[in-house]
């Protein structure tokens, strides 16, 4: 039975299962002073199935990386970035902004899990009309804005629409993920390594609570920082965890119906700082060349002006870095007086050491 949606969709009438009730179970709580949080619910059973991806999704990044262009809180490092490719996408690509908000929380239909594009776009081109349309009206939900024509044909599986779609995922991968694919693939593995090293090292809720800075654990609930208060039950199923080159912004979770909730966090080292795989030493992989100079440095403690001229950088640059860093759990900082202090901690020491 089809029931005509309040965004101008028509969408099936199913029945959620009990699995996607608790796992889209939202709260509209403030989290502490204000600030929003994300929280997952996880059982002992959660924590014994949380996996990281073997590999990075095009897809995945695509739509993310759709989203960066039109953030305007940004990170500093993705400024040349975002002006470059800006200008450079190319019109083909562009009906994908109708479709993608900045916040990266777009139809989930746009960005299957797969290893390769031929895979993933036959994955899109091949979705249930009815997770289309039910994907499309959670969008126009989400952003507050009416479905355009294009998205309202979309829906009705219009052929020409369809086609429209297909060539924009084709155009924008070409311009935004392939030419940088093989840095996505090395800082991937990096990041994959050093978060496995963690899981070894310090344990699993550790290596979660480090995903954001100011990430910890309430009992057996994970808060994470957040554009929006949200709680999700991960009810036995685990979690699949994804780190993205690309995307700058808090964390983001894709339900599914019948595997584990994925979560996709920002990497360790966004894409601008990431050099070619065949010019970086292993830590410079993950952390970037001029990040992990500055690791290096701060084997001892200096301050944010002699990171800055021991690097070559502006003061505002060398901070910026610092803050990467101790977002990390790689350094700590202090201050004394108008002087602020860093120095590595011992999983930057640890780290170190490894490379």
């Amino acid at each position: 039975m089809r029931s005509p949606s309040t965004t101008g969709f028509t969408a099936w009438d199913a029945r959620p299962t009990i699995a996607m009730v608790s796992v889209l179970a939202e709260s509209n709580a403030r989290g502490e002073r204000g600030k929003a949080l994300l929280r997952l619910r996880f059982t002992a059973e959660d924590l014994l199935q949380v996996t990281f991806a073997g590999h990075p999704a095009p897809l995945m990044e695509l739509g993310l990386a759709v989203a960066m262009l039109q953030r305007c809180d940004a990170p500093a490092v993705f400024g040349s970035w975002q002006q470059r490719l800006q200008h450079a996408l190319p019109g083909s690509a562009r009906p994908l902004l109708e479709l993608i908000p900045p916040s990266g929380k777009g139809p989930l239909f746009l960005d299957p899990m797969s290893r390769g594009l031929e895979d993933g776009l036959d994955l899109v081109m091949s979705a249930p009309s009815s997770f289309v349309c039910s994907e499309l009206e959670r969008a126009c939900t989400i952003t507050g804005l009416p479905p355009t024509l294009w998205m309202r044909q979309l829906a009705k599986q219009e052929h020409a629409a369809w086609r429209v779609l297909g060539d924009a995922l084709g155009a924008a991968h070409a311009c935004l993920v392939e030419p940088a694919w093989a840095r996505i693939r090395s800082g991937f593995d990096a990041e994959h390594a050093w978060r496995t090293r963690m899981v070894a090292d310090l344990g699993i809720q550790v290596t979660l609570a480090g995903l954001t800075p100011r990430g910890r654990w309430r009992g057996t609930t994970l808060e994470l920082d957040a554009a929006d208060t949200r709680e999700f039950i991960l009810n036995g199923r685990g979690l699949l965890l994804l780190p993205s080159m690309i995307w700058a912004g808090t964390p983001l979770v894709a339900p599914t119906a019948d595997g584990p909730t994925l979560l996709i966090y920002s990497a360790i080292t966004p894409l601008p700082l990431l050099d070619a795989p065949a010019d970086a030493d292993p830590l410079a992989t993950l952390l970037g060349r001029t990040r992990a100079a500055a690791l290096r440095l701060l084997t001892r403690a200096h301050t944010t002006t002699d990171i800055a001229r021991a690097l070559g950088v502006s003061r505002s640059s060398a901070s910026e870095h610092a803050t990467a860093l101790r977002n990390a759990r790689l350094i700590t900082t202090r201050r004394e007086g108008k002087v602020v202090w860093h120095a590595c901690t011992p999983l930057g020491l640890d780290l170190l050491r490894a490379r």
